[in-house]
């Protein structure tokens, strides 16, 4: 990475490598822009000298009659991405208190529109147009704040799963990073794009504008924080700045240097071995969840239990999507361990369970994708109550295939199942286009499919390709390779989106699971390098979604009280912000992939994620006041939902159920984890 002061040193330009002399680059106009606490900008420090350091790196300086900094930038020459590391001392030469902010960014020259990246929390434009769900949205025409669409936005650092924010055009890549605290407290990320150029910032505290997104499709009004300074405080300020080519990509070698620089800086703290996670989950998904006269997983129950009988229950939710948010998959799992330990218990369970989903198939030939007490069979969460949506249906199908799989094996035979996998499979083999797409939404009465957008049926490949192996159907699999190369682009693009029924046609990291684990049974089929490839990358693009670090959680709240680890936690989506532990569904296929690529990365990641989930379940009734095996869905972050620090009290059979199915995949590389709890 190369660089060159212009304009008698009052400039520096920061060029991708090899292209010192190209007509893209990052430029540093100024040192830093100084904003009052109502954030109005007050003063811009000028770059007065810019002097190289001998290294590589350089040194610029910028002083006013009440400002004054100096930037040391270290060029990084012992990591394949390079880039620079910069120390930023800042000194107020004023004579009384006063009450300001600090911006360092940069404007990113070169052709075309900009895309942008967050990671974890925004993603090129971040929302459709027409999207359902309201929440940020960029637009380089500008728009309405009121319903959350801009050409700028500054976001809280603790938002982002690495606090870094990306831009690129048609010749580069930029990025700026900083960790989320700085001396002045909570730091931010910002972008700007529009007619007038594209930029680039962090601020020092966070400003978050033009409006803040709580949660809710009502945005709150900007947040300005500033911070106090005294006559002749100096601060330092730590930042990296990261220049690269314009593939979609380039973000990936930064974020590999952030985690191996943040793994060194921040412990994992396990609670529990994988051993003890299963029997706790096993035990609380059965007691608090499993409903044995509906034959169903309770997708909710509550911490307060004397709370839910005072209110006649409610604090429960007798519900069960038959995939995702409870159903197949945890039910799977709890008759996995049940057969495995010889509690028959748990074993009947999960066959009811797995009888009642069978037992929902829609007249569309596709499961129901939810049962409700009271109501029975309904379509879920989805824009219209007629319409049956892709992944939920196709998780269903995976993983009852994977029951029947396991059942065949100990000699037991489910008539019923296999014949409800078979029409499921059927069903996506035969609605499947001509280019391969599933499709994302059908009618569950025609079976039409009612929209073709999103990659929601993504997840079609690793059911047909376990159904083509259960069922000896060589059409299941020719229909999962067709959809490779259809899905294909949605990995190129670096924007997978439409897997969750609840954000509509939204990027989020379970969009980035179900790419991992079609991709990876891909390669496993025909052993295909570009299909290896292709999860690669996706595994990469997952990982924008993972922490890298610890959060700073305020000091009373309960996570910091329990001292919550986050480095490895993911976020849900950009539209639902908080930490999740979704991504335990694809530990087989991560690990697995480790195997095949030999990169590390992806082993200690996923090792990062199942640590940080061996956190919170509950070790006896009491802790934590949840009862024994119970697990929340949300940890909250940031300022969206509920306050920094708190956590939803409420266990979620899917929780629960992901980690008694990731401690059971996850042990046959139990060594290579080496998951020690401290």
């Amino acid at each position: 990475m190369g660089w060159r002061a212009e304009q008698n040193g009052s400039e520096l330009r920061v060029y991708e490598p090899g292209k010192d002399d190209g007509p893209a680059y990052m430029r540093f106009a100024r040192l830093l822009g100084i904003w009052n606490a109502e954030g109005r900008e007050i003063a811009e420090l000028a770059i007065s000298d810019i002097a190289p350091d001998g290294e590589g790196g350089l040194r610029m300086t910028g002083a006013s009659e009440l400002f004054e900094a100096e930037a040391a930038w270290t060029a990084v020459t012992d990591d394949e991405c390079g880039g620079y590391d910069v120390k930023l001392r800042f000194v107020y030469k004023g004579s009384e208190p006063a009450d300001f902010g600090l911006t360092f960014g940069c404007e990113l020259i070169g052709p075309g529109r900009p895309d942008w990246m967050i990671p974890g929390a925004f993603y090129k434009e971040n929302r459709f147009e027409k999207n359902l769900r309201r929440y940020p949205r960029y637009d380089y025409r500008g728009g309405n704040s009121d319903e959350m669409v801009s050409d700028y936005w500054s976001f809280r650092s603790d938002r982002a799963a690495l606090p870094a924010v990306f831009a690129w055009n048609d010749e580069a890549c930029g990025a700026l990073c900083t960790d989320e605290m700085s001396e002045l407290g909570l730091s931010g990320l910002g972008f700007k794009g529009n007619a007038e150029g594209t930029a680039i910032w962090l601020n020092f505290p966070y400003r978050e504008e033009p409006v803040t997104f709580v949660g809710d499709p009502l945005p709150r009004p900007a947040d300005i924080v500033s911070a106090r300074f005294q006559p002749g405080q100096q601060v330092m300020l730590k930042l990296k700045v990261y220049a690269a080519g314009p593939d979609p990509h380039a973000y990936d070698p930064f974020v590999r240097r952030m985690y191996r620089q943040h793994a060194a800086e921040h412990d994992l703290n396990p609670w529990m071995g994988l051993e003890e996670a299963a029997e706790l989950t096993a035990h609380g998904l059965y007691t608090w969840h499993y409903n044995k006269d509906q034959g169903i997983l309770n997708e909710t129950a509550a911490f307060d239990r004397e709370f839910n009988n005072n209110v006649k229950g409610m604090g429960d939710r007798p519900h069960m999507h038959v995939g995702w948010v409870s159903g197949a998959p945890y039910a799977y799992a709890l008759l996995a361990y049940g057969r495995k330990k010889d509690i028959g218990a748990y074993t009947e369970a999960g066959i009811a369970v797995l009888d009642k989903i069978a037992g929902g198939v829609s007249p569309s030939g596709i499961f129901w994708a939810s049962w409700v007490e009271g109501k029975g069979w309904t379509a879920g969460w989805n824009p219209k109550s007629d319409w049956l949506q892709a992944r939920t249906i196709a998780e269903a199908t995976l993983f009852m295939t994977r029951a029947l799989t396991f059942e065949r094996e100990r000699g037991a035979a489910h008539p019923d199942w296999e014949a409800a996998v078979a029409s499921n499979l059927r069903f996506a083999a035969s609605h499947q286009r001509e280019d391969g797409n599933f499709g994302s939404y059908y009618n569950c009465q025609t079976g039409h499919v009612e929209e073709w957008d999103g990659a929601g049926g993504m997840l079609w490949i690793a059911a047909l390709l376990e159904g083509a192996t259960y069922f000896g159907e060589n059409a299941f699999s020719e229909s999962a390779v067709k959809a490779g190369a259809y899905y294909e682009r949605f990995i190129r693009n670096e924007y997978i989106y439409g897997a969750p029924e609840d954000v509509h046609l939204t990027p989020t990291s379970e969009d980035a699971y179900n790419a991992v684990a079609a991709y990876v049974h891909l390669y496993e089929f025909d052993r295909n390098p570009l299909w290896l490839e292709l999860a690669s990358s996706a595994a990469d693009w997952m990982m924008t979604f993972r922490w890298t670090y610890n959060l700073n959680f305020p000091r009373h709240s309960l996570l910091a009280q329990y001292d919550f680890r986050s480095r490895g936690a993911d976020q849900a989506s950009t539209s639902n912000q908080h930490l999740h532990n979704y991504g335990l569904f694809c530990v087989p296929e991560m690990l697995r992939l480790w195997t095949y690529t030999k990169d590390r990365y992806y082993l200690d990641r996923t090792r990062d994620h199942i640590a940080c989930f061996l956190q919170f379940i509950a070790r006896e009734d009491g802790d934590f006041n949840a009862y024994k095996g119970m697990v929340t869905e949300r940890f909250y972050n940031t300022n969206c939902f509920q306050p920094k620090g708190m956590m939803l009290t409420l266990s979620h059979s899917w929780c629960i159920g992901l980690i008694l199915y990731a401690s059971q995949e996850a042990e046959a590389y139990a060594e290579a984890l080496n998951l020690q709890p401290v």
